[in-house]
């Protein structure tokens, strides 16, 4: 009979580690996509200010026809990605944010813009809004790291496969360019 207790126990603490660390994978998972999300409204707002910006800037830069082309381009290449894994869609948010850097370098090129009141706020929005996103990228990354380590460390190696839960990727910067310190060019 006292065999059955001790079996009995030891089963129903099994049992309570394995509805623990299901509900913590499950804790985990949740914050990691609620943090994806918030990328995504970030992104959203993004992808709504460039289209005003291109127009305020073409206004006084029409012969800069390719810097806007490219801005058009990489925002709608940007906008299709946004059903792809982090990966994907960093490296189209990457493109985007490079086309983004090629149109503030025309808007620099003409002071007359530089002092037109929509030019200021949409720059400005869009500066609060990279800020934003920034901010919403390292947490992201930080609920990745810690769902990836609860995963990748035991008992979570063995349990989290057999319950069905994976590793998710971060949201990183893959061209080189990105990680440079950029110029900036006072008048």
């Amino acid at each position: 009979m006292g065999q059955w207790v001790v079996l009995a126990v030891v089963v129903a603490v099994l049992l309570a580690v394995v509805a623990i660390f299901y509900n913590r994978f499950v804790a985990l998972r949740q914050q990691v996509r609620s943090a994806y999300s918030d990328i995504d409204v970030q992104l959203k707002r993004r992808h709504d200010l460039i289209p005003n910006l291109v127009e305020t800037v073409k206004g006084y830069a029409s012969h800069e026809r390719g810097v806007f082309d490219e801005v058009t381009r990489a925002r709608s290449d940007a906008i299709a990605a946004g059903a792809e894994p982090p990966a994907e869609r960093a490296t189209a948010e990457n493109a985007l944010s490079g086309a983004l850097r090629s149109l503030f370098a025309v808007a620099e090129a003409y002071p007359q813009l530089q002092a037109v009141q929509q030019f200021k706020e949409l720059s400005s929005n869009l500066t609060a809004t990279e800020d934003t996103l920034q901010y919403a990228r390292r947490y992201y990354n930080a609920q990745v790291r810690d769902y990836n380590t609860l995963i990748a460390t035991f008992p979570g190696v063995v349990l989290a496969p057999l319950m069905g839960f994976s590793a998710y990727q971060f949201f990183e910067l893959e061209a080189p360019a990105d990680r440079e310190v950029p110029q900036v060019k006072l008048k």
